[in-house]
């Protein structure tokens, strides 16, 4: 699905990222006002524009006057046309099904989620995302605009439109014969059930790109983001653009060491964070101490209640947690950190001390550049960032702008110092 990335290409693509970021900012803009704003030339705007108008991604909004009463015509107006390019990310979590919807507007047309058995075939994980997807926009969502659907799965995908050859055939098969999960599975059920394009990326990644384009990271350029849930895993949004390293295994963070005496992994390493900082090496950790926590929410309301074993606990994943993103951060250089999953809706008790680690050990030039925040997308941030890679892969828009300030060319605020700890919101 990508388009060439020569230089001349990727100018044209910048040149049409600005013009749809303006008109995503300001709304139905002349063909003047664009020109103030955009500061190209007259020729190059108008091929710009009538480009656009011929995909069907600008429509004329109407007409304005363009001075003074009875001098010349007035002059039509031109906007993002929302029934256009309609994108869907769906997320096949483990034990759930989430799925979401956005216009060429970048306006989010509805999501859902629904939970499933950990075991429910592939081919019953999608009749439930085409059920949730009919629910969209209250049942108003055309799918026959779709330009393609982004799809987050578990596990390492190598390449997001099939395997490493980029042939999701092959790939499909030679899963079935080595007996394992299946996720190019769901690749080639989307694409026979809906008939569009069909992206594939690991869904703890895509998280990351959906915080850095619609959640906590907003406007980041270069955002870190970590989940602890079942498992522990994170994402990488570098420049921009979302970074899936060899073989697609960028993003591994629950599997670096923090005790080398420590408990077996089950990646087959010892001491990984995973072991201490997932949901259920935190809740035996805690019921070891003698708390009483059923699951994450128990202990969400212990740690709201001050209750020392509690506090005591989180702070010392928190520094487990800081010691790792402090190692990311002095390599990797992030802007922002992105805290998701269940764990972190502990909140303070658990951002804290990560963020006392992360003053102790980033680099004293960098430190105070990093911000530490907590994700706001909740469950829907994997099936977002399906969207986001939809559009950033898409023949329109070779890369997604990370927000419309930065497309128009402005600067973004600069980040708050890591210890002030954004809530969600």
């Amino acid at each position: 699905m990508s388009p060439p990335r020569g230089p001349l290409s990727q100018l044209r693509r910048g040149h049409e990222e600005l013009v749809l970021g303006l008109l995503r900012k300001h709304g139905p803009l002349s063909r003047g006002e664009l020109g103030k704003l955009c500061r190209l030339s007259r020729t190059t705007l108008y091929d710009i524009l009538a480009e656009l108008v011929a995909t069907g991604a600008v429509v004329p909004a109407g007409q304005q006057d363009d001075g003074p009463r009875g001098r010349g015509r007035p002059a039509e107006t031109l906007a993002l046309n929302p029934g256009a390019g309609q994108a869907i990310g769906i997320d096949f979590a483990r034990r759930a099904l989430h799925v979401a919807a956005v216009n060429l507007a970048h306006e989010i047309v509805g999501a859902a989620s629904e939970p499933h058995d950990a075991d429910l075939p592939w081919e019953r994980r999608v009749d439930l995302a085409e059920r949730l997807i009919g629910r969209l926009g209250g049942g108003d969502l055309r799918l026959g605009a779709l330009s393609a659907i982004g799809a987050g799965v578990v596990g390492p995908i190598s390449d997001p439109d099939g395997g490493p050859d980029g042939d999701i055939e092959s790939d499909f098969e030679n899963d079935i014969e080595a007996g394992e999960p299946l996720p190019h599975r769901a690749q080639v059920l989307l694409r026979e059930r809906f008939g569009v394009p069909v992206l594939l990326d690991n869904n703890t990644r895509l998280a990351a790109l959906g915080e850095a384009i619609w959640g906590a990271a907003a406007g980041g350029r270069d955002v870190l983001y970590l989940r602890l849930s079942h498992g522990v895993g994170g994402g990488l949004v570098i420049d921009g653009s979302l970074h899936r390293g060899a073989y697609g295994l960028s993003g591994e963070f629950g599997h670096i060491v923090v005790d080398p005496g420590g408990r077996p992994c089950s990646c087959g390493g010892t001491g990984c964070l995973e072991t201490v900082a997932s949901v259920r090496a935190v809740l035996d950790a805690y019921r070891d101490r003698g708390g009483h926590a059923d699951d994450v929410r128990d202990l969400v309301e212990a740690a709201g209640r001050a209750e020392p074993g509690a506090l005591a606990l989180l702070a010392e994943v928190g520094a487990d947690i800081g010691a790792v993103l402090a190692a990311l951060c002095n390599a990797v250089g992030p802007g922002v950190i992105v805290i998701g999953g269940e764990l972190a809706e502990t909140g303070a008790a658990l951002l804290a001390p990560i963020g006392r680690t992360l003053d102790a050990r980033v680099m004293p030039i960098s430190r105070h550049r990093v911000s530490l925040r907590r994700a706001t997308l909740g469950e829907a941030a994997g099936a977002l960032g399906g969207i986001a890679l939809v559009l950033h892969e898409s023949p329109l828009l070779s890369r997604y702008p990370a927000g419309p300030d930065l497309a128009a060319g402005v600067p973004p605020l600069s980040p708050r110092h890591h210890n002030l700890v954004k809530e969600g919101s």
